[in-house]
């Protein structure tokens, strides 16, 4: 999904304007814009109370070394097996973060693991699905798909008793009836949303004027965009300047204006942004730049998922991204493989769900992926490796 652009936009504070004219208008505007944006965070809150629980929440989720709080006990590793990962596009990077983890709990626990890249096209996962299915393996991992597009597939598994665990293929973590999965996992898309609005509240002191961008079209996104609004109105000082409903599959085309239209539109009243999904920062560089804005003076923005490796990047470097809610990606990928291991001991699925964390400036790495630190001990120690 990355696609810079170059393309020349309008900004607000060069239209119309000579060269000398617009350098300087927009000089003017950042300052303003500097000064609107230091002074909400320093303005008396209207809501002390809602400010306080915020800041203890983000501060307890962006520390550097959140420790291990997933499952210590388990059966032993089951030998001899073989898992397939259908991967939904190995293009995408949480699809191929989920594979690194897999990659080395398989190795780590003495399974086989094969991927087969769904090429992120419904044929495609339909494709691999089918060809997981003929190699007869001992499990199979849905990667990033929804499985109501694989039913039959799904079925056939369910027949033929192949568990089946999911990464984000539902919206729920655990165990599922319907499709039928032996667990799926995920962080909670409530607690994604949650801890986003709240990192705009804590940084903003609950003065904040906030655009939220989302695509209506998807249940799942509208979902969490809802929830980060609710959270949001929980600050009565909190102002929802426009609520923007942009589809994923359009980002690359409509940021750039849409952010140019805002800048105009809302001027130095558009502080802070949420997203459900980095992409739409990614998209909206340019325009930023473009209006003579900088990192110090454009909109705080914060990504409600994915934390991919161009978010953390742009995040650490300061490039108009302040934070993200990034997903766990590789201790996910063991936990899968712990999941498999339960359900061929015929245990139970561990019902644990992935902690949230906020990466930011100060707590990203160079490795720009994020998990929580003594998992593959934990998991080594469960399988007795």
């Amino acid at each position: 999904m990355a696609s810079p652009f170059r393309r020349p936009l309008v900004a607000g504070c060069a239209f119309a304007l000579g060269a000398a004219l617009a350098l300087t208008g927009c000089e003017r505007g950042s300052d303003a814009a500097r000064a609107s944006a230091e002074s909400t965070a320093t303005a008396p809150s209207g809501c002390p109370d809602v400010v306080a629980t915020a800041t203890a929440a983000v501060d307890k989720a962006s520390a550097k070394d959140q420790a291990w709080d997933g499952p210590t006990t388990g059966p032993k590793a089951t030998t001899g097996k073989t898992i397939v990962y259908v991967a939904q596009s190995m293009q995408n990077p949480g699809v191929a973060g989920v594979a690194a983890g897999l990659t080395d709990a398989s190795a780590a626990i003495g399974w086989t693991l094969k991927t087969i890249d769904g090429q992120g096209t419904p044929s495609g996962i339909l494709s691999a699905f089918n060809q997981a299915l003929t190699l007869n393996p001992d499990g199979i991992v849905l990667g990033g798909f929804d499985p109501k597009t694989t039913a039959d597939q799904v079925r056939q598994a369910n027949a033929a008793k192949i568990p089946l665990v999911g990464w984000q293929a539902l919206a729920t973590p655990g165990p599922s009836d319907e499709p039928k999965l032996f667990s799926n996992v995920t962080t909670k898309v409530e607690d994604v949303a949650k801890i986003s609005a709240q990192y705009i509240i804590a940084r903003s002191n609950g003065n904040a004027g906030v655009v939220i961008f989302t695509d209506s079209s998807i249940p799942f996104a509208e979902g969490k965009s809802q929830m980060i609004q609710k959270e949001l109105q929980t600050c009565s000082s909190i102002n929802v300047l426009k609520y923007a409903n942009i589809p994923l599959a359009d980002v690359a085309n409509r940021m750039p204006t849409e952010t140019s239209a805002l800048l105009s539109s809302q001027g130095d009243k558009w502080t802070h942004s949420v997203a459900i999904n980095d992409v739409y920062f990614e998209n909206a560089t340019a325009a930023f730049r473009q209006s003579g804005r900088t990192s110090a003076t454009a909109p705080l923005n914060v990504g409600a998922g994915d934390g991919d490796a161009a978010a953390l990047t742009r995040i650490r470097n300061g490039d108009f991204q302040a934070a993200t809610v990034p997903s766990p990606l590789r201790s996910e990928g063991w936990q899968i493989v712990d999941e498999l291991n339960r359900a061929f001991a015929g245990e139970n699925a561990s019902g644990y769900v992935p902690q949230i964390h906020v990466s930011t400036k100060e707590n990203t790495s160079a490795d720009n992926f994020w998990d929580p630190s003594g998992y593959q001990e934990a998991y080594k120690a469960i399988w007795g490796k």
